[in-house]
């Protein structure tokens, strides 16, 4: 009856959860939310301004497949800034509604059916599903605790081969907040370049780095012309609602990603690419303080929530994650001492609807960012940091609670058996 394609599209599970969590809200039940990656800062009014002032200037038409020229400029000069490269052609820059579907294009531009594609476990769940969906075989990176969640070398030259027509890349990474190193770009980069495969650079998170520096492998000699490099307004500027992503491509690529967009979307909002240029411009002069401001608010919030869950959770443990705003925790010896069967099983408790508290929390867990790989041992939780002190504060409190009701989890583990 329906499409057999239908069968390998996944979903991002942090929506699901909202989902739940509505539910539970209606029926009176107080939840700390910190499952999803949404910035809980409002978009700065500098750039709510622009957007007003072009809808009374009359930007609520169509606009070229692949973005304004204007927006294209201030774009070219954000990734020449922040990337440290010569301004690119405006040709080789793509606008969409959002950095995801970028996700997609790439796939159904690059990959035929049964060709291989390399992105990391855990990951942005929104690669393994579009990868499968289209028909592309599933060739999962496995990111390592003792590698501050990055890639053993030897894991990606295993997998890596003739048969490779992509590797997707993401850093700062969601959901563990890892920072690929120069070093490990450099090996993806030979890699890519030893058996001519692209390469597909998620840079979302580009400017929430906390610790180190953030390098793009598109500095790398030789890759600009294999790949496709990522951004958007979602993260830095608190715009996860407007749905303005953009993309630097290969000359080649960016015909084919804008039939693309022609066929699926048409085009990007005219008024959110005016807001968003001046957004981007304001920014790169220094007069967009609120950005700051959020950033050093996150690292502050990231120092707080790791250090409240190494200390007050029994069974937890944190690594100090350099960017993003996510904290990837090991709850391996909790599932196991207080009888879960795995982070997911947690993750429900949590959101239990009938605990006697009736104060809960959402988190989203290990395999809601991809598939559970052959000898896997270790579970993990998400914890964003993407909510206010307080409420870190008292969902860390309810966890370490929730964990210590002995009656209550022996209950949820008895009705779930």
């Amino acid at each position: 009856m329906y499409a057999e394609r239908l069968k390998n599209l996944g979903t991002e599970t942090a929506f699901e959860v909202t989902n739940e969590v509505s539910r539970l809200k209606g029926k009176g039940y107080n939840i700390i939310e910190l499952h999803i990656g949404e910035p809980d800062f409002d978009t700065p009014e500098y750039i709510i301004r622009a957007a007003k002032k072009a809808l009374d200037d009359g930007y609520t038409h169509y606009t070229p497949s692949g973005g304004l020229p204007q927006f294209k400029k201030s774009i070219a000069r954000y990734f020449s800034e922040t990337r440290q490269i010569s301004p690119p052609p405006l040709q080789n820059i793509i606008v969409a509604p959002g950095a995801k579907p970028f996700i997609g294009y790439a796939i159904t531009t690059l990959v035929n059916p049964g060709e291989e594609v390399i992105y990391p476990n855990p990951g942005f769940p929104i690669y393994e599903s579009q990868i499968g969906y289209w028909g592309a075989k599933l060739a999962p990176l496995p990111l390592k605790e003792n590698k501050q969640f990055r890639f053993e070398h030897s894991d990606l030259e295993r997998l890596v081969s003739n048969k490779t027509k992509a590797i997707y890349i993401n850093s700062p990474q969601n959901p563990t907040g890892s920072v690929l190193t120069k070093d490990d770009l450099e090996f993806i980069a030979d890699l890519a370049k030893k058996y001519d495969c692209w390469v597909f650079s998620d840079e979302m998170y580009s400017q929430l780095v906390y610790d180190g520096e953030f390098n793009s492998i598109i500095r790398i000699p030789g890759m600009a012309e294999r790949t496709i490099l990522v951004d958007g307004m979602s993260k830095t500027f608190a715009m996860t609602g407007w749905r303005v992503g953009f993309a630097l491509v290969p000359e080649k690529l960016a015909k084919l990603i804008e039939n693309q967009i022609i066929n699926t979307v048409s085009c990007t909002a005219a008024f959110a690419q005016i807001a968003s240029a001046q957004g981007l411009e304001a920014y790169l002069d220094g007069n967009l303080p609120e950005v700051g401001a959020m950033v050093s608010e996150f690292k502050t919030r990231r120092d707080l929530a790791v250090d409240l869950i190494n200390r007050e959770i029994e069974g937890f443990s944190c690594l100090v994650p350099p960017g993003a705003f996510y904290d990837w925790v090991n709850c391996t010896s909790a599932c196991r001492e207080k009888g879960f069967r795995d982070s997911k099983q947690l993750q429900h408790y949590l959101l239990w609807e009938g605990h006697p508290s009736r104060k809960l929390v959402s988190l989203t867990s290990k395999t809601d960012f991809g598939m559970r790989l052959a000898g896997e041992t270790q579970e993990y939780l998400r914890v964003s940091n993407a909510n206010s002190r307080d409420n870190i504060r008292e969902g860390i409190k309810r966890i370490r609670d929730m964990l210590s009701d002995g009656e209550s989890t022996e209950k949820f583990l008895r009705e779930k058996a």
